[in-house]
């Protein structure tokens, strides 16, 4: 037909009950009652929205997903009064936005995309700074900074120049609308992770626990060897500065 194209991509919207705790009266800490021991399955996920939308269509997804978004917070402020053996029980709902990737993350809290100099969803270093310290990093980006951030980015209060100012909202530059909870699926920690097993399998192969001190010809001799290993078992050509698809290949069984 003539209509508009059809998107290649599906977003599909789910939740899944995780846990129920209760708090007893006169008591301090909750005790779970329930946990859900396969969020994944098709039994407990149970689908809020199918839709043909590529991720990075801002306006589209926004527009599908808003309402969702808006009946989740009126369910953070309301209760669930339910009969249970004869008597009312209240229950209050807490929401963790779980199971999105990288793209996704940057799309729902307002980040530019995963080109940016800003390479992580989890803290605000940027490229330069994560090749140099790839290992010890923590979460610092929050969904409330990234709001705070966006309404300086769309102000500009200080009068700042276009590359100050994104340099001051680390990345920020669309109005976040939905808050995502941080997990550790980040193209950071995979760099950082595939690093150390980079710098691991070097020293595998030339047996660096038998030796004390050894020099710099022998480590480059070391890591010509995983070069051409890697480049005829997997077809990984050498990098000069590590990637998102070559770490995510290194750390998979077939280069161990």
């Amino acid at each position: 037909g003539g209509g508009p194209v059809v998107p290649e991509k599906a977003v599909r919207f789910s939740f899944t009950i995780m846990s129920v705790s209760v708090l007893a009266d006169g008591e301090e800490e909750e005790v779970t009652i329930f946990t859900e021991p396969k969020p994944n399955s098709e039994l407990s996920c149970k689908p809020l929205c199918l839709t043909f939308v590529d991720e990075s269509d801002h306006e589209t997804l926004t527009s599908i997903l808003w309402p969702i978004v808006e009946e989740r917070n009126a369910m953070k402020e309301s209760r669930l009064i339910l009969p249970i053996g004869g008597l009312l029980r209240s229950f209050r709902f807490h929401f963790r936005g779980t199971g999105y990737d990288e793209k996704m993350v940057r799309e729902m809290e307002g980040l530019e995309a995963s080109g940016s100099t800003y390479i992580c969803t989890l803290c605000d270093s940027t490229r330069a700074e994560a090749s140099q310290n790839m290992v010890l990093h923590s979460i610092t980006r929050s969904h409330e900074e990234n709001l705070d951030r966006y309404e300086i980015w769309r102000t500009n209060p200080f009068s700042e120049s276009a590359e100050e100012l994104r340099e001051r909202v680390k990345g920020v530059s669309a109005k976040p609308f939905m808050e995502t909870h941080p997990t550790l699926d980040a193209l950071h920690c995979d760099i950082g992770n595939a690093t150390e097993f980079y710098k691991i399998f070097q020293d595998e192969i030339g047996e660096v626990y038998e030796k004390v001190n050894p020099s710099r010809e022998e480590r480059r001799s070391w890591r010509a060897a995983l070069d051409k290993q890697l480049r005829n078992k997997m077809k990984l050509k050498p990098v000069m500065r590590m990637n998102g698809n070559y770490a995510r290949r290194l750390m998979t069984m077939e280069a161990a």
